[in-house]
């Protein structure tokens, strides 16, 4: 029986080609038990994108922000609209060129999968890059996109089954960026009553994994929503490093802490510092060591006082999202961090009386973080210096204690050399002597 909720001009369309077809293909990732579907060549412009693909759903919330539109994608996922926006994210993807490339040479290696009104459920980008040839380039071998059609009862919870299991083969395997996958990942864990062991079931992935990709998602969820719909989700694909070492130093961190070493890593985040530099100030004072640094520079301390000022009205905000309270650790760099996150896409800002270059000041205060990350990189390796000397005579004093204990079996056994030893013993009377020499 069929969804009343589906466009009934489109599955009858899609019926008769069906009917008109003799040819069946299995599609192993649908979790129902009968897994042999009916195999039918599509225009491609006849086919739907899914606006509800988990590849663009990062692209699809900036689009949605940026318009001011909620339902862009839902009040009429098939209509104009939503169609031309869907396409324009899927070729606005990384690789696009290259998928296009790649089927104008080949041709399409592996059929789509499309439900019974013709959406895609897999092969979006295959299938753009298709009309792409077809409609833009005049390539007429890109006309048609074979597809295997899902039964018309599908349910979408078996939609969104599908959808990760294909993910996952190898034969449809589209990348996911981090943030579409930990966004997925994230309905999965809400669907399935927040257990982790099902999750990573579903993702073909340990609950190690999930979890880290889902906390990971969370620390992007608090900056985005600190840029007050300036920035998106999507913008901070790039970052995944930095937000791999954050969330996995803040997972069992005292509240204080954790907000501290966010707030730095947030900072740094949106001033382009390399996570390299900024796994250094994975310590409880790091958001210190920059206000710090940015207050010692006399071109950008004025800034410390201005958004001191401006954010006032922003505290009890920021503290929800960052669990942070002011001058927590003895640094508040809540000011700075709310003004830069709220700067998405402007070229100019207001600072100091006069409007100056943004990036020019994020540069600025970017190389601040920088310096602070050199600070406690180098305080790093002075505390080890001032430790190492009782280290390295502890470790010593533990391998002669067990060459002590080895000693008398060796002296058993074939080929064991006393003037050997006794020239090591030497060595080792003459090293500790000059260590008490220098002590």
């Amino acid at each position: 029986m069929f969804n009343p909720a589906m466009d009934q001009d489109r599955v009858h369309h899609l019926a008769m080609r069906q009917e008109a077809s003799a040819r069946r293909a299995l599609l192993p990732a649908w979790p129902r038990p009968d897994k042999e579907l009916r195999v039918v060549s599509l225009e491609v412009d006849w086919v739907r994108f899914s606006t509800l693909n988990h590849r663009t759903k990062s692209e699809q919330m900036r689009v949605i922000t940026q318009s001011g539109r909620s339902d862009l994608f839902t009040a009429d996922p098939l209509g104009v609209e939503a169609q031309a926006e869907q396409y324009a994210i899927l070729r606005g993807q990384d690789g696009f060129e290259d998928i296009k490339s790649d089927l104008k040479e080949r041709g399409q290696q592996q059929p789509a999968v499309v439900t019974a009104e013709g959406v895609l459920i897999n092969g979006n980008r295959r299938v753009a890059a298709l009309r792409s040839l077809y409609l833009d380039d005049k390539v007429k071998s890109a006309r048609y996109v074979m597809c295997l059609v899902l039964p018309a009862d599908a349910t979408m919870p078996e939609l969104v089954d599908l959808e990760t299991e294909l993910q996952i083969a190898r034969e449809f395997k589209e990348d996911y960026t981090w943030v579409n996958e930990a966004l997925l990942i994230e309905e999965i864990f809400n669907r399935e009553q927040k257990d982790w062991n099902r999750v990573s079931s579903r993702m073909h992935k340990t609950s190690n994994e999930v979890r880290t990709q889902y906390e990971k998602l969370q620390q992007l969820h608090q900056l985005v929503d600190l840029s007050n719909g300036t920035r998106h989700h999507a913008d901070f694909v790039d970052n995944e490093s930095a937000f791999t070492e954050l969330a996995g130093y803040v997972r069992n961190k005292p509240a204080e802490e954790a907000a501290s070493v966010r707030s730095a890593y947030f900072l740094g985040i949106l001033t382009g510092v390399n996570y390299r530099s900024l796994r250094n100030l994975r310590r409880p004072d790091a958001s210190t060591l920059v206000r710090s640094e940015i207050a010692n520079n006399v071109t950008l301390a004025p800034l410390l006082e201005q958004q001191a000022t401006d954010a006032n009205d922003d505290l009890d905000i920021l503290d929800d999202v960052l669990g942070e309270k002011p001058n927590a650790l003895g640094g508040d760099l809540n000011g700075v961090l709310s003004f830069f996150a709220s700067q998405g896409g402007k070229a100019e800002t207001a600072f100091n009386g006069s409007n100056v270059s943004l990036s020019a000041l994020m540069s600025s205060v970017g190389s601040a973080v920088d310096v602070a990350a050199e600070e406690a990189s180098a305080q790093q390796q002075d505390g080890k210096a001032v430790t190492a000397p009782v280290g390295f005579v502890t470790e010593a004093i533990g391998k002669i204690t067990k060459a002590a204990k080895a000693l008398p079996k060796a002296r058993t056994l074939v080929g064991w050399k006393e003037a050997d030893f006794k020239a090591k013993l030497d060595e080792l009377k003459a090293a500790l002597s000059d260590l008490e020499v220098s002590a």
